[in-house]
Order: C-alpha cells, then sequence, then structure tokens
C-alpha cells in the first residue's frame, strides 16, 4: 500500500471509535509518551478494549481490529 492510502486507512480506522476503546488507546499512546511505569496495565487495556469492540460489540471488524493490534500493541508498521 502506499503512503496515501496508509494516511487514509489510518485516519478512517482510527476514528469514530467506541468511546471505551478511543479512551483506552488514548491512554496507552499516553503512557507511551510519558514513559508511564503502568505501561502493562495500559497495553492489557487497550487489548482487552480492541477485543471488545471487535467480538462482544462488533462495533469494529476483524481487519480493523488487527490493525489496531499490529499498530499499537505489536508496534508493526501498518
Amino acid at each position: 500500500m502506499d503512503k496515501i492510502g496508509k494516511i487514509q486507512r489510518q485516519r478512517a480506522w482510527e476514528c469514530g471509535l467506541p468511546a471505551y476503546l478511543q479512551h483506552d488507546l488514548d491512554a496507552y499512546k499516553e503512557g507511551l509518551r510519558t514513559g508511564s511505569t503502568l505501561i502493562d496495565c495500559l497495553w492489557c487495556e487497550l487489548y482487552g478494549s480492541i477485543n471488545g469492540a471487535e467480538i462482544d460489540d462488533q462495533a469494529i471488524t476483524h481487519e480493523h481490529a488487527q490493525y489496531l493490534r499490529d499498530k499499537y500493541l505489536w508496534h508493526k508498521d501498518v
């Protein structure tokens, strides 16, 4: 995928998330930024929220969930 396609996907898949998932994503990003000693807890919260949004609430697709996992939890270049 080209750079413009990646940017468009990122904008689409990182907006309009369920409130609980957005909260946990923001908290995790802030924890990374500040070097929080609770980063492992924040990681687990985000992981659970992604799974909940995908499986329990069906608010995001499997592909959407995998994108979020890859980018934020596994730190892959997506």
